[in-house]
C-alpha cells in the first residue's frame, strides 16, 4: 500500500502539509488550534489568572477524536515523578494518535523560564540573574541543558524566554525579565533561544509585546507607550532573538497598547511579525488570552467573536485549554461568520511545525529515554557557575569582605534560613508546591545560613530570623540585635518571597506599591546598623529595592537576584572570598523608594534637573558592580573620524588586572547622541564584553561600531541613521565612563530595513 504524501518524509514539508490539510474536516483542522490542560482545576485553586472561570469541563475521549494541537504542562501542573510522567505523557500521546483519523500527536509544552518547571528538575537562577552575568555563552549553555531535559521526557515546546524590557521596577514580573536595557535583553535572550532550539525544543518568545510597560506597574494594566518607545525599546529584543536566535514560536501578550489588545492586533502579529520580520513559526496565545478579548478587554461579545479577532490578527493556537477555538469557532465558520481561510492559515502553520518536529512521520514514537535525571550533577555545576557570575557586589567601602575565616558572624534576616529564598515564582517549588504542602521540594537547595557555615568552618556563626518577609511583626528584633551585638560582623539577609497573584512580594501579580524593602525588613536593618557592629547586607530579591536610606552606613552590600538551587553556596562563596564577584546590575538600584519608577534609558527631561524636586538618579547605576581585584583601563588612542551613515569604526580599550587575584571585568560601550530630530536617551548600551583576567594580565577589547547601531525611529515612523556628531563611551556602568571616542556621521539620512545590523561585534586579543 502506498504512503500518503503527507506521511512521506522525502517530500518538502510544505507539500506534505498541503496534502494533509486537503484531507481534513473543519473539526479536524480546528482541533490543531488549541491545547488541553488535563490537570487544570475549575474550582479556583489554579496557578493561572482567571483559571477558574476560563476552564470548562470537557470529555477528552470525545475531544481527541478530531485530533489535538497541544498538551498543556503535563509536568508543570502537579508533582509527578519524571520517569512516571514521561511514561504517562507517552501513553497520552498514543491515546491521541489512536483516537484521531490521521494519528497526529500533540505538541507538549512546558514552562522553562528558570529551568524546566517540573518536580525534581534543576532550578536555575532567574532571568534577571542571567542579565547580571553579562555572559550570553553561559546562558546559551544553560538553555541547551534545559532543552535536553525537556526532550528527555517528551516535551516539544518551552514557553521561554521572557524578552520584556523593564520600564517600572515596581512591576511584579521584573524577576522574569533580563533587565532594563533592550540590547542586554536581546543579546542574552537570543543566546537562550539558541541553546533551547539547538536541543530541538521550540523556543517561545514572550510576551509580545509591551507587557512590562503597564501603567502604574500593575499586572495586565493598559500600556500607554508611544510609537518610538514601543519600536526602539519594546520590540528590539524580539527582533534580535528571532533573527539571531531562530525562535520558532511567539506568545501574544495580555496587554493592550493604546486601546488595542496584542491578541487582536493584526499590525503586530501579522504585518510586523510575519510580513516585515518574515517570521514563519507559530503564534500562541498567553494563557486564556483569547478568551480575555471577551471578558477583560471587551472587544468581543462572544467566544466566537474572540476567536475571530484572534485568528484574524494572527494567533494560531489557543492556550492553555480550549475555550474559543473549539465549538464556538466551528459553529461560527459553519454559519459563515468566520472565514474558513483563517482556520486553514493557522492550521497550516501548526502542522508545518509538527512536521518539522517529526510528528507527522509514520515511524514517530513517543517512548521517552530509559534514564531520566532532571537534576544531574552537570546541571547543578552549571547552575552554581551561573549563580556565582550573577552575584553583584554593590559596595565594600572598608574592605570588610571577604569575611575573615575565623570571625564571629551573626546571620540575621528572614531570607537566611529559607531554601525558597533562592527561587523565583516560576520555579516548581514556588509555583506549584504551595498547593501540595505534603510533597518534598524534590531538589537540594542549601540555604545561605547552611552554606555560610560550610564555607567558614572555623567561624562562629549564630542566627536569628528577626522578622518575616512581609508581615509587620517586630517581636524578633530583640533577639536579632542581641546576636548582632555579640558578633564581629552581622550578615543581614533580606529580600523577597516569590509567589503568584499577591501570595508573594515578587512574581506574577505581585506588584509593589513602592520600592521600599517589604514589610518591616528596613526597620530591622536600621536596628542592626544601630548596634555599631559592621553590617553586610545581602539581598535575595526579584527586583532592586531602594537603598539610599542606608548608604554610607553599611559595611558592604551584596545583591543576588533569586540565584537558584546553588545560590546559597554561590553567595556564601562571595562572602568568604572563594568567589570573586563579577556580576553587574541589569537594572538600576534606586536611591529613594518613590518618585523614580523609570529606568536609566531617559532623555534629558527624564534626568535630574531644576524643574522638579524629585531626583530619579539611581544609587547604583545600570551596569554597576565591584570586584575583589582592581582593573586599569588604558585607551587605545585613535582619530576622531568622519564616517558615512553606512560606515563603521573600531574603538578599543586595554583592560589590565592590577590586583592580586583573578577576576572578570565587564567592558560596556554606550552611545551618546548630542543632537537628533527626536529626543534620545542620554546614553544607551550598544555593546559589552566580559573579560576574565589573571593577576597582571591584560586584554585588548575592540568594539566594531556600525552606524546602524545609532538608528532610531523618527517622527514619520521610519528607522533612520542621521548624520551628525556621536560620542562612544567606554564605561564600567552607565554612569562610570572611563574613556570616550568622538566621531561624526556624514552623508544623507539613511532609512534602514529589516536587514540592519543589530549587534556590535567585539573582539578580545592578548596584549604583550
Amino acid at each position: 500500500m502506498s504512503t500518503a504524501p503527507w506521511r512521506d518524509p522525502a517530500l518538502p514539508v510544505a507539500t506534505r502539509v498541503a496534502d494533509l490539510l486537503s484531507r481534513m474536516t473543519l473539526e479536524e483542522k480546528t482541533a490543531q488550534l488549541y491545547g488541553v490542560w488535563v490537570g487544570a482545576g475549575t474550582d479556583g485553586a489554579g496557578v493561572a489568572p482567571h483559571q477558574h472561570d476560563m476552564t470548562d469541563a470537557f470529555d477528552l475521549d470525545e475531544l481527541i477524536r478530531h485530533g489535538l494541537g497541544q498538551l498543556t504542562r503535563p509536568f508543570g501542573t502537579a508533582p509527578v515523578d519524571p520517569a512516571a510522567g514521561a511514561r504517562s505523557l507517552a501513553q497520552a500521546q498514543r491515546r491521541i494518535v489512536e483516537a484521531g483519523r490521521f494519528g497526529i500527536p500533540a505538541i507538549a509544552h512546558e514552562e522553562c523560564l528558570a529551568g524546566f518547571t517540573a518536580w525534581q528538575a534543576t532550578a536555575y537562577p532567574v532571568p534577571l540573574a542571567w542579565g547580571a552575568t553579562f555572559d550570553p555563552a553561559l546562558v546559551e549553555e544553560m538553555a541547551r541543558r534545559i532543552g535536553a531535559d525537556l526532550r528527555s521526557v517528551g516535551v516539544h515546546q518551552g514557553l521561554a524566554p521572557v524578552l520584556d524590557v523593564v520600564r517600572d521596577l515596581r512591576w511584579g514580573r521584573v524577576e522574569e525579565t533580563i533587565g532594563e536595557d533592550p540590547y542586554l535583553v536581546g543579546t542574552i535572550g537570543a543566546a537562550y533561544v539558541r541553546g533551547l532550539e539547538s536541543a530541538g525544543i521550540v523556543a517561545t518568545l514572550k510576551h509580545f509585546a509591551g507587557y512590562a510597560s503597564s501603567a502604574g506597574a500593575r499586572n495586565l494594566a493598559p500600556v500607554r507607550a508611544g510609537v518610538r518607545e514601543f519600536t526602539d525599546v519594546t520590540l528590539a529584543p524580539f527582533e534580535l532573538a528571532l533573527r539571531e536566535g531562530g525562535a520558532r514560536s511567539v506568545m501574544a501578550a495580555y496587554n493592550e497598547t493604546d486601546g488595542v489588545p496584542a491578541s487582536a492586533d493584526p499590525w503586530l502579529l501579522t504585518e510586523l511579525l510575519r510580513e516585515e520580520w518574515q517570521f514563519t513559526g507559530t503564534v500562541v496565545s498567553d494563557y486564556f488570552g483569547v478568551g480575555f478579548l471577551e471578558t477583560l478587554h471587551r472587544v468581543a461579545g462572544t467566544p466566537a467573536e474572540a476567536a475571530h479577532r484572534a485568528l484574524a490578527a494572527g494567533i494560531d493556537v489557543e492556550l492553555p485549554t480550549l475555550k474559543c477555538f473549539g465549538e464556538p469557532l466551528v459553529a461560527a465558520v459553519q454559519a459563515g461568520a468566520v472565514p474558513e481561510e483563517l482556520v486553514d492559515r493557522a492550521a497550516h502553520r501548526v502542522l508545518l511545525q509538527k512536521c518539522e518536529l517529526g510528528l507527522l512521520d509514520e515511524d514517530w514514537q513517543p517512548e521517552p529515554q530509559e534514564s531520566i535525571d532532571l537534576d544531574a550533577a552537570a546541571n547543578r555545576a552549571l547552575a552554581r557557575r551561573l549563580a556565582q557570575e550573577s552575584v553583584v557586589l554593590l559596595d565594600n567601602p572598608d574592605g570588610v569582605l571577604p569575611l575573615a575565616p575565623d570571625t564571629r558572624v551573626a546571620v540575621v534576616g528572614p531570607r537566611a534560613a529559607d531554601a525558597l529564598a533562592m527561587l523565583g515564582c516560576y520555579s516548581f517549588p514556588s509555583h506549584v508546591l504551595p498547593s501540595h504542602p505534603e510533597v518534598p521540594t524534590g531538589i537540594e537547595i542549601p540555604t545561605l545560613l547552611e552554606s555560610l557555615r560550610t564555607e567558614l568552618p572555623d567561624a562562629k556563626v549564630t542566627f536569628a530570623e528577626g522578622c518575616g518577609v512581609a508581615d509587620p511583626d517586630t517581636s524578633g528584633f530583640e533577639e536579632a540585635v542581641a546576636r548582632a551585638a555579640e558578633a564581629d560582623v552581622c550578615v543581614a539577609v533580606l529580600g523577597d518571597r516569590a509567589g503568584l497573584f499577591g501570595r508573594g512580594t515578587s512574581g506574577e501579580g505581585c506588584d509593589a506599591a513602592d520600592l521600599g524593602l517589604p514589610g518591616v525588613q528596613g526597620d530591622l536593618l536600621d536596628a542592626l546598623v544601630a548596634t555599631g557592629v559592621p553590617v553586610v547586607l545581602v539581598l535575595l530579591t526579584g527586583r532592586p529595592y531602594a537603598l539610599g536610606r542606608w548608604h554610607g552606613r553599611l559595611a558592604a552590600s551584596v545583591q543576588a537576584f533569586f540565584p537558584g538551587e546553588e545560590g546559597g553556596p554561590a553567595v556564601a562563596g562571595v562572602l568568604s572570598g572563594r568567589v570573586n564577584p563579577s556580576g553587574r546590575l541589569p537594572v538600576s538600584v534606586p536611591d529613594l523608594p518613590g518618585g523614580q519608577p523609570w529606568t536609566y534609558l531617559q532623555p534629558p527631561l527624564g534626568l535630574a534637573g531644576e524643574v522638579s524636586n524629585l531626583d530619579p538618579t539611581p544609587l547604583y547605576a545600570f551596569g554597576h558592580g565591584r570586584s575583589y581585584t582592581t582593573f586599569a583601563w588604558e585607551p587605545v588612542e585613535g582619530t576622531h573620524p568622519a564616517i558615512g551613515t553606512d560606515g563603521s569604526y573600531d574603538v578599543s580599550v586595554v583592560v589590565r588586572n592590577t590586583g592580586d587575584r583573578a577576576g572578570a571585568e565587564v567592558v560596556q560601550l554606550y552611545l551618546h547622541d548630542p543632537v537628533a530630530s527626536v529626543t534620545r536617551p542620554d546614553v544607551r548600551l550598544i555593546g559589552y564584553r566580559r573579560v576574565e583576567l589573571e593577576p597582571g594580565d591584560a586584554a585588548r577589547v575592540t568594539f566594531r561600531f556600525h552606524a546602524d547601531l545609532s538608528a532610531f525611529t523618527d517622527r514619520s515612523g521610519r528607522r533612520v541613521v542621521e548624520p551628525g556628531a556621536l560620542e562612544l563611551r567606554l564605561a564600567a556602568s552607565s554612569a562610570d565612563v572611563r574613556h570616550t571616542a568622538q566621531l561624526t556621521l556624514t552623508g544623507p539620512v539613511r532609512v534602514l530595513g529589516p536587514d540592519r545590523r543589530l549587534r556590535c561585534e567585539t573582539e578580545v586579543s592578548g596584549v604583550g
